[in-house]
């Protein structure tokens, strides 16, 4: 059994429930599972049973097969943690190695009960020991994304039928009934205006870090940009082919003389593999992207490979602007004017909200933002900032 996790649910002397908090569940070593970055291990984790032929035993073309399947799965990052957590379980219930690759129905079904179980204090079954690290409905269902990734990576079919998902989502609604709203990932707090206008006043837009944060901000906010589409995870993640880089951004001018900016985005969330989508960007009075984007060139002026949203360090290096360091910086501002914390969807929600409260059309903001429907959150947030409007000294008898 692997270190224990968050929590374990133990039965003292009395018929007391205890619950003793204890470190981050651990991986039992093993060389089926070597140490690598999270994104190399769909491909370089491993079981012991060999898949059946996926292609003809022809090198060039299992070359390039392997070339396929990287680009298919160029996301895979994202499939680190649910693998690592599927062999969290594997390791605590002792499920043989000869089981896990591929995975049979009743080991899928039983890692996404157990991986949404918030235990009952009050039910004795629950104090036999049993480790847990709960999480919420829609990421077990990512984690199980990450198996089916896992599976074809590795040469397997996809591990469940149609079927079996029916089968294995009917358990999942009845967990997410069990679980209520306690797992439930709060609404993300908008950007507002006047929080833009208090970022405008407390960066110094002639400095090269903050006029770069501005432009990432203003792009954001007015281009309903997620966060993590104008900033980079790391430094060495940078390539031209999956993030904006300067000569993606193009300012000229539409059929009425009015100036806009066109970004091209290589790669996004909402897009199929290979392709690109389209930002526009045009002047808004006070807080206008296109001035900040003229600004960020003036003061970090970079090759056209180079990151859109970069800024030039003391000795003049160009670096991509980290998410993480954006955020830091933002937040530090928010937070001393009173505001709480923003987060990678706050100015791409905060931006469709007040589009939606000026009264510009779903239709279009949900083109705008790239969405294939306008998600539930931004409608709220919309009218949040229009309510009183609308529905105030509504008991003033005239």
């Amino acid at each position: 059994m692997p270190a224990l996790a968050s929590w374990v649910v133990l039965s003292g002397a009395t018929t007391d429930l205890v619950v003793e908090h204890i470190a981050t569940l651990q991986l039992v070593p093993s060389h089926l599972r070597p140490p690598c970055p999270s994104q190399q291990r769909i491909f370089l984790w491993c079981g012991i049973n060999s898949p059946p032929p996926a292609v003809l035993d022809i090198p060039i073309i299992r070359h390039a097969w392997s070339l396929a399947l990287r680009s298919s799965l160029d996301e895979a990052t994202n499939y680190g943690a649910g693998l690592r957590k599927f062999h969290v379980f594997c390791d605590t219930f002792s499920i043989p190695e000869s089981d896990c690759l591929p995975a049979a129905f009743p080991l899928l079904h039983s890692f996404a009960i157990w991986a949404v179980t918030d235990p009952d204090l009050e039910d004795a079954m629950f104090a036999d020991g049993t480790v847990f690290e709960t999480v919420s409905i829609p990421t077990v269902r990512k984690y199980l994304a990450a198996i089916h990734a896992w599976h074809l990576a590795q040469g397997w079919p996809p591990p469940l039928s149609e079927t079996k998902r029916e089968h294995l989502e009917f358990s999942l609604r009845g967990m997410a009934r069990r679980q209520g709203v306690s797992r439930k990932r709060p609404l993300r707090p908008p950007i507002t205006l006047p929080m833009m206008h208090a970022l405008q006043s407390a960066l110094s837009l002639n400095n090269s870090f903050d006029a770069c944060i501005w432009a990432m901000a203003t792009a954001a906010f007015f281009g309903l940009m997620r966060f993590g589409e104008v900033s980079v995870p790391s430094r060495t993640a940078y390539h031209a082919d999956h993030y904006l880089s300067r000569n993606a951004c193009l300012v000229t001018t539409d059929a009425d003389g009015c100036p806009y900016a066109w970004l091209r985005l290589p790669h996004a969330k909402t897009s199929m593999i290979g392709d690109v989508q389209d930002v526009f960007l045009v002047e808004q009075v006070g807080l206008c992207p296109l001035c900040a984007l003229h600004n960020l060139a003036l003061f970090s002026p970079a090759a056209g490979t180079d990151p859109l949203f970069s800024w030039r360090d003391r000795i003049g290096t160009i670096r991509p602007m980290l998410k993480t360091a954006a955020l830091s910086r933002i937040n530090t501002i928010l937070s001393e004017a009173g505001w709480g914390t923003a987060f990678g969807h706050s100015f791409c929600i905060g931006g469709a909200s007040f589009y939606l409260a000026q009264g510009v059309s779903a239709e279009i903001v949900r083109l705008h933002g790239r969405w294939h429907s306008l998600p539930y959150e931004v409608y709220i947030r919309a009218f949040e900032q229009i309510a009183s409007c609308h529905l105030a000294n509504q008991t003033v008898v005239g």
